[in-house]
């Protein structure tokens, strides 16, 4: 593939959920290539060379990134060390080949991908589920997140969609089903946005993207205002 083509490409990368995400994409969002895989806790040592292998299979090798028009990152909710990998190399790459960058909420991503709409227009009631730990559960809608603490599903308003994401025995099986749909248009909505945005010049400063974790690092508190205090300690948990 000739630089000429990649400049009108997008590459998408997204590392929110258990399974990782890679897309290549044309610049009005149409999905050509993905890469998706459970990546558990190995983002380090398999992001990059999958990257290499996607490109590769476009006919590309990494010089290419360096005419791209842009590199599309999902921001979260997720869990602190795989998200923090992915924003970190799709930031890396950005500043090393002076790409613009587009920064996309993952759960806003997965919402549309499971048919959320405006809500000024779309009168259903989506509401993604994500795990916070082994209990408690993140909720992400069209208008803002929470944390619901416990064992036991969070009530919810009467009618609502329920997408359950990486939470297996913990949702019920048609919210489960729904998850997975959404895990599977991840990479086409996430092209979708991003180049909407890129399309108007709409950018992000990569030194100001910042992930939206599903439950603070261990050794972090929330204190009185909207900011985070890191605590240390000797003692391990």
């Amino acid at each position: 593939m000739t630089a000429a083509v990649a400049s009108g490409l997008l590459l998408a990368i997204d590392t929110a959920t258990s399974r990782a995400v890679l897309a290549i994409g044309t610049s009005d969002g149409t999905l050509l290539a993905a890469d998706t895989w459970p990546a558990g806790h190995r983002h380090v040592e398999e992001l990059l060379p999958r990257l290499e292998a996607l490109l590769a299979g476009c006919g590309w090798d990494r010089r290419a990134l360096a005419v791209v028009a842009g590199i599309v990152v999902g921001t979260g909710p997720g869990a602190f060390t795989g998200l923090r990998v992915g924003l970190a190399t799709a930031k890396a790459l950005a500043v090393a080949f002076g790409r613009p960058l587009v920064a996309v909420g993952s759960g806003a991503a997965l919402l549309a991908a499971a048919g959320a709409a405006d809500p000024a227009t779309d009168p259903r009631h989506f509401v993604l589920l994500l795990p916070a730990g082994s209990a408690d559960r993140y909720l992400v809608t069209t208008t803002g997140t929470r944390l619901a603490t416990g064992p036991d599903l969070p009530a919810l308003p009467v009618g609502a969609v329920m997408i359950a994401v990486d939470l297996a025995g913990r949702a019920p099986d048609a919210a489960l089903a729904r998850g997975e749909a959404a895990t599977d248009g991840l990479p086409g909505v996430l092209l979708q946005l991003g180049a909407a945005r890129l399309a108007v010049g709409d950018v992000d400063d990569p030194a100001r993207v910042v992930p939206e974790y599903v439950s603070l690092p261990r050794g972090t508190a929330a204190d009185a205002g909207e900011e985070a205090v890191t605590t240390w300690s000797p003692a391990r948990p």
